[in-house]
């Protein structure tokens, strides 16, 4: 007879199997969704199976988070139910499923791996197409590939490559394990050093990013120099000729400067006073420049050798007419037979305003170095009335402004004098 003690350890082994057996078919079996799991359905579309199988785990980030239902096949591939499980976490929607295999002979799973972080995420009737899934190789595909390999190889080549690989690293275990300790050394300090080079790398990219900028401006410079090194070509002759004079010039000014002295370097810093001054009338220097070899060329035409000359004059006195304003007024003119000492007016000056049609004179108007002053707004509202015709006017009518002389003579009367009309 049963004790009691016995009955209760058998009711409760009973129990405990019944629990681990029900556990185990819904856990394992799948019988969860014939009482209606509260999970959802993913459809896979794949264009090979690539060995997956019905109730294969599905992993989310390498956790199992379901498993696979139902496969169908279909026009271009196969399709498979993913039975994802209630207690597990949303998972984003842009993702790759990987069919992949535990190990060399282990089973398929299909692991999800998901490409953000965030939403929208998978959902009840969600479908994965082929275009983000991937499977593996299958085996006859492999042993196919690698039987092809080994047939590609040719047997002689691969017989000596083994014989020179044996000559060359035959008596070289030293060395090689010298070198073997020196790259762990040298994975070590790279290690070590890891936060710089990741910074080397971060501002080569900057670098990069720069020369991607100025790449219009490299072409540029490739373009020109391919100009240059063109034009160098065509000038070879002239090139071969001045590599050919240059050692006798460098000899010349070498005599020459020998001969000069410490005179030749006087004479240079000398000059630079008179550059200082020539700089700033340099428009007057040009049109003599181009002025005097007409003048040269004329000589002969005025002077023939004959006795006689053959030139123009043309007077234009008082065009423009002088400058009076700021010397001494007309009142206080003396008359030609008053011969009494007088001292200089040394406050005397040409006073029109810049600008002035009047023939400006005096050293504050002469031209000097830097960029000219503007005429101020007093001396353009002092020349406002004072415009070209007017001026025009006064010579001819009423004599020229501010010259000593009798009212009425002018310039026409001037000409007619010196009988020029």
């Amino acid at each position: 007879m049963l004790l009691r003690r016995t009955k209760l350890q058998l009711v409760a082994f009973a129990v405990i199997s019944v629990v681990a057996i029900v556990y185990a078919l819904i856990r394992f079996a799948g019988l969860g969704s014939v009482f209606g799991n509260d999970g959802y359905t993913v459809k896979l579309q794949l264009n090979e199976s690539g060995g997956i199988f019905t109730n294969a785990e599905v992993t989310y980030r390498g956790y199992n988070i379901g498993r696979v239902g139902e496969m169908r096949l279909t026009q271009s591939g196969l399709e498979a139910d993913l039975n994802i499980d209630p207690s597990a976490p949303q998972v984003p929607a842009d993702l790759d499923a990987v069919v992949a295999n535990r190990s060399a002979v282990g089973e398929q799973y299909v692991d999800l791996k998901p490409k953000a972080d965030k939403g929208p995420y998978l959902q009840a009737g969600s479908v994965i197409p082929a275009s983000k899934t991937t499977t593996p190789v299958s085996t006859d595909r492999l042993i196919g590939d690698l039987d092809s390999l080994a047939a590609s190889v040719p047997v002689d080549s691969l017989r000596t490559v083994v014989d020179e690989s044996y000559d060359a690293f035959r008596g070289t275990g030293g060395d090689l394990q010298k070198l073997l300790d020196t790259a762990r050394s040298f994975t070590t300090t790279a290690q070590q050093y890891l936060p710089q080079t990741i910074q080397l790398l971060d501002a080569g990219g900057q670098v990069l990013d720069t020369q991607n900028a100025e790449a219009a401006n490299f072409a540029s410079f490739s373009k020109s120099l391919n100009e240059l090194t063109g034009t160098l070509k065509n000038s070879d002759g002239d090139l071969r000729k001045l590599i050919g004079i240059t050692p006798q010039v460098a000899s010349q000014i070498s005599q020459v400067l020998r001969e000069s002295g410490p005179g030749l370097g006087a004479l240079t810093a000398n000059l630079l006073t008179t550059a200082n001054l020539t700089v700033t009338r340099l428009d007057g220097i040009e049109q003599g420049l181009v002025t005097y070899p007409a003048l040269a060329g004329a000589a002969s035409s005025v002077a023939p050798g004959d006795g006689t000359a053959h030139l123009g004059l043309v007077l234009n006195l008082f065009n423009p007419p002088s400058c009076t304003k700021g010397y001494m007024p007309y009142s206080q003119y003396r008359t030609g037979n008053n011969l009494t000492p007088r001292p200089a007016d040394d406050k005397a000056y040409c006073a029109e305003p810049k600008g002035s049609p009047i023939n400006v004179r005096g050293a504050q108007n002469a031209p000097y170095g830097g960029v000219p002053v503007a005429p101020s707004d007093a001396d353009v509202s002092a020349n406002a009335n004072r415009p070209a015709e007017e001026l025009a006017e006064e010579r001819n009518t009423r004599g020229v402004p501010g010259i000593v002389g009798s009212p009425g003579v002018s310039l026409n009367s001037l000409g007619s004098l010196l009988g020029l009309t």
